[in-house]
């Protein structure tokens, strides 16, 4: 599981150094992709696997599920940590979630996710301000799943 935030920076060959509390999860392999709001996502490779199972298992029928699926495969790279904890961030990526040198990068249960830190500071701003509404609509999507679920 990833939790907790760390300052970090990518350097001039495009490598991240991942931090030592997620690199044993991460020792495996690693697949960065396009997140959502202008991050990157960097998956566990064995969980990004889960995930593309889950997608496949919905069909091509619906526009949303392959745009979703387009989203996160069309600029999908596979990466191992060397013996230094860092991975190469493809440019096309960098330049997407427009990362140059600092970066933020934070533990998301089954992801990390790579940061630019002004945008970052943006949508983490913006999220504390929304914290009770959004929480409120959660509380309701779990309450009706489960009622789904009887």
């Amino acid at each position: 599981m990833f939790l907790g935030t760390t300052q970090n920076t990518i350097d001039e060959k495009g490598r991240l150094t991942l931090s030592a509390k997620w690199r044993s999860e991460l020792a495996p392999g690693v697949v960065i992709t396009r997140g959502f709001d202008r991050c990157l996502f960097i998956f566990p490779q064995s969980k990004y696997e889960v995930m593309a199972r889950e997608i496949e298992a919905q069909g091509m029928a619906l526009a949303d599920v392959r745009s979703f699926a387009r989203h996160l495969s069309a600029m999908a790279e596979q990466a191992e940590p060397d013996k230094q904890g860092r991975i190469i961030i493809p440019q096309n990526l960098r330049e997407f979630a427009g990362l140059d040198g600092e970066v933020v990068v934070i533990g998301v249960v089954n992801r990390l996710e790579v940061w630019n830190p002004e945008k970052y500071k943006e949508i983490n701003r913006q999220s504390e301000a929304d914290a009770d509404a959004v929480a409120e609509r959660y509380g309701q999507i779990i309450k009706s799943a489960a009622q789904n679920e009887k």
